[in-house]
């Protein structure tokens, strides 16, 4: 048995807490282990928060030449949240509207010796920084991340996980 779902939620923080909670439900129905169900709870809130501060940026091109600094975009106001709980995974999906990523956006593992990771194309990060780390906490939260971007369609943040279940759970493998 699976499960599937798809949350358009807008662009407030509010919108935040709901989808967290959302989630954390399905999954205590489902009998997950709370701790897979924390982890995935907490990335699920730091895609959520990235997509409500810079998830609305981009704009929607009005005349031929235009750069894409004019009126908003139709959608601008709203991002989606899609999960599916199938078998031994649990996959995350964020999508906005906004801008997207940098062009350069790639993953990379951490070398042992460093502290933080650093992206092509982007600043180092601070690790005193009061933003910034939540991609990075998704990361480690997640057991496989995607950061890309839908063209002309903003950022999408994609996350799996394997699912460990409680004693009794509704959805066994």
């Amino acid at each position: 048995m699976s499960i599937w779902w798809s949350l358009h939620l807008r662009r407030e923080a509010a919108s935040v807490p709901l989808a967290r909670r959302f989630l954390l439900g399905t999954m205590e129905t489902a009998g997950v282990d709370p701790d897979i169900s924390f982890d995935l709870s907490v990335a699920l809130s730091e895609a959520c928060a990235n997509a409500v501060e810079h998830g609305g940026e981009r704009t929607a091109l009005g005349e031929p030449g235009d750069t894409g600094y004019g009126r908003p975009a139709a959608d601008s106001g709203q991002y989606r949240v899609t999960a599916y709980l199938d078998g031994e995974k649990c996959r995350i999906e964020v999508s906005d509207s906004g801008p997207g990523f940098p062009a350069r956006r790639a993953l990379r593992p951490a070398a042992p010796s460093e502290q933080q990771h650093t992206w092509p194309g982007l600043p180092a990060r601070d690790a005193e920084a009061e933003s910034g780390r939540g991609l990075d906490l998704i990361q480690q939260l997640s057991d496989h991340v995607q950061f890309g971007n839908r063209p002309g369609h903003g950022a999408v943040v994609r996350f799996d996980k394997v699912l460990k279940w409680r004693e009794g759970a509704l959805l066994t493998v």
